[in-house]
């Protein structure tokens, strides 16, 4: 095994230099060394290589296949170096400068600000930035360190942890089942009053699946709006019967101003299933201490998520367990 030395990482810098400016004295004007300097250490390089990297005329310097081949594969080399440096570095040190994080507009609201406090008093170097919007964001064009998506992933080059999964659910008030009457099939709902969110693809129409069984029902309603909260309100109100994700009321269900319709069927979108809730970073190698410390932060609090149904033992379990003597 070769043990990379000082002189070779020199040389190695010296040949990136020099395709990257163009040539030895443009290299050397950046460097702020002399032409002759980075010269021999690319000559030396070569005797060392046994092999010819650069092909040099009076007007240019151009890489020979070899020399490309190496030059690519040490571009590589040395980023990786650097990272294992900076990421020494870091985890040495207590997490700290600007963490830049985008958050759906609703979810980050309700589960996210919660925790922000908490965050901020326990990495006191770290000041987050924190831009609440469902539009899609370009992490990587916006300076965005980290981001929670919620849906399926379409972006590959994202390095993405899972939280949980998403599901839909259908619900109303106790006060409109009251007034109205509770569906038993997805078929009942055409005769009731819809609350409609506008960013779903097709606000009107609900899919729902039970094993083979599938239905689409036409839903429509008194109100229609972008903004999600808003329908909550108008469903704890009795206003009408809501399709939206089980995270944006699982207060509401466990405080019982709200409850859950069809609970056997699947609810979905035109293609209906399920999807996932994904804290997800650019796919650079280096992740940041106040990036993986927010991360880390974020996963612990919801887990388990805070939204599910606390799960209930059997009813013959808690009735032995009441029989029993302390």
């Amino acid at each position: 095994m070769h043990e990379l030395s000082d002189q070779g990482l020199e040389e190695m810098a010296a040949l990136l230099a020099v395709l990257d400016n163009g040539g030895f004295a443009p290299a050397a004007r950046v460097l702020g060394r002399d032409p002759s300097v980075l010269s021999r250490r690319v000559s030396a390089l070569e005797r060392r290589l046994g092999v010819r990297l650069l092909e040099r005329t009076t007007r240019r310097v151009t890489p020979t296949e070899a020399g490309r081949r190496f030059a690519d594969r040490t571009r590589v080399a040395l980023t990786l170096l650097a990272d294992a440096e900076r990421e020494a570095a870091d985890a040495g040190a207590a997490p700290q400068g600007t963490l830049r994080l985008s958050l759906p507009e609703a979810f980050g609201r309700l589960w996210i600000a919660p925790l922000l406090p908490d965050f901020l008093a326990a990495y006191p170097r770290v000041r987050v930035e924190a831009f609440y919007s469902d539009r899609f964001v370009d992490l990587v064009g916006e300076g965005i360190d980290l981001a929670i998506r919620i849906g399926r992933l379409s972006d590959s080059s994202l390095v993405a942890r899972k939280l949980g999964v998403e599901r839909r659910l259908i619900c109303a008030a106790p006060s409109y089942l009251a007034a109205r009457g509770t569906p038993q099939m997805p078929t009942d709902l055409a005769a009731h009053d819809g609350l409609l969110f506008a960013l779903f693809d097709s606000p009107s129409e609900w899919h729902f699946n039970r094993a083979r069984e599938h239905a689409r029902v036409r839903v429509s309603g008194p109100l229609l709006t972008d903004n999600a909260e808003s329908l909550v309100h108008a469903a704890v109100a009795g206003k009408g019967i809501l399709m939206c994700s089980e995270w944006l009321v699982g207060r509401e269900l466990t405080s019982g101003r709200l409850v859950r319709l069809l609970p056997d069927w699947a609810v979905g979108g035109n293609t209906g299933g399920e999807a996932a809730i994904h804290l997800v970073r650019p796919s650079g190698r280096f992740t940041a201490g106040k990036t993986r410390a927010f991360a880390d932060w974020v996963a612990a609090r919801l887990s388990p998520l805070p939204w599910d149904p606390p799960v209930q033992e059997p009813s013959d379990r808690r009735v032995n367990r009441a029989n029993t003597m302390p």
